[in-house]
């Protein structure tokens, strides 16, 4: 069975290690995501991030640029293994050849810094997914909703054949993206409110307006955006510390609850690796397996559990790439 991930900070992270002067490479790495760890999950294609913190970098563009240049080193390096795919005949063609498909994606439209030809020369580099933020408003989207910059983009996208990434918008921005979009869109790396009350969790009704719209929900395996937190005080938090871990068996509970408000294609991978600080019980991407038999104890069949694993996101890169 094939995988596919919707999301990872794996460039990113390798990107900041190297900026302290640590000697990191995709090859083979001590974080959740590696091209072994990749192989030993039968990943058909990993989306890559380039994230941006704007309150912390103050050139996003170039701080990007940089990690984007480091993205292309590391296929090059090891084109054996994994090499970048622009559209679904190079995933095809990887597929083939037994390698493993990379697919670049923005985590802050800011890095675009306001202007459209940017957002034009990183799809040229193969960006084919971008958030409009991150954590904080920017001049696409406030907690008011998209802006009218955010709109243009958000059309530009479509254009372009970029896939539209509601993860991390205020409620106000994705019913914005739901009145302005034509496609279907995603949310990479988010859960389910109902059974988590985070506010980067989406609500029955926006599950149903992705599903609707032929768009995918990727779990994210943040034990933050899985978990209620009830207790407040240190030594309960020692005590009931198993509740604070990324559990399998709750992963499963949010694909299920995603599938049955969305519909059966609704959900999707987004696993945020190398993103998230959290105890994890399926410890980095080569445990994914865990993932699928749980989903199978549950009762899905076979071709259900592929649907989330990887053809539910090609059917949404079918819909949105031009290439």
């Amino acid at each position: 069975m094939y995988t596919a991930d919707m999301h990872c900070d794996t460039i990113s992270k390798l990107y900041y290690s190297r900026k302290s002067g640590e000697q990191g490479n995709l090859l083979s790495n001590s974080f959740q995501v590696d091209i072994g760890k990749l192989q030993k999950g039968n990943y058909l294609l990993q989306n890559f991030a380039v994230f941006v913190d704007t309150e912390k970098e103050k050139h996003p563009y170039q701080c990007a640029k940089e990690q984007i240049a480091l993205f292309e080193k590391e296929m090059e390096l090891n084109q054996e293994q994994i090499r970048q795919a622009k559209n679904l005949e190079e995933i095809e063609c990887n597929r083939k050849a037994g390698r493993i498909s990379a697919v670049l994606t923005l985590e802050e439209g800011e890095i675009c810094e306001n202007d459209l030809r940017k957002l034009e020369e990183f799809y040229q580099k193969g960006v084919r997914m971008m958030t409009f933020t991150w954590n904080h408003e920017n001049s696409l989207a406030v907690r008011e909703g998209l802006t009218e910059k955010g709109i243009a983009f958000l059309e530009k996208m479509e254009n372009l054949g970029i896939v539209a990434d509601v993860s991390h918008l205020w409620d106000t921005g994705f019913y914005d993206v739901c009145r302005y979009c034509t496609k279907p869109f995603v949310a990479s790396h988010s859960n389910a409110r109902a059974l988590c009350r985070h506010k980067r969790n989406l609500t029955d009704d926006m599950i149903r307006e992705i599903g609707e719209r032929g768009g995918v929900i990727g779990i994210n395996c943040y034990s933050l955006f899985l978990e209620q937190i009830s207790c407040s005080h240190p030594k309960e938090k020692e005590k009931n510390s198993k509740y604070y871990n990324s559990r399998v068996e709750r992963i499963a509970d949010h694909i299920l609850y995603i599938r049955q408000i969305g519909g059966n294609d609704c959900a999707a991978l987004g696993s945020d690796f190398d993103g998230i600080d959290c105890e994890l019980e399926m410890a980095d991407c080569s445990r994914i397996e865990m993932l699928e038999r749980e989903l199978r104890k549950r009762g899905l069949r076979e071709r259900e559990v592929e649907d989330i694993f990887c053809r539910n996101v090609l059917r949404v890169y079918k819909a949105c790439w031009k290439e």
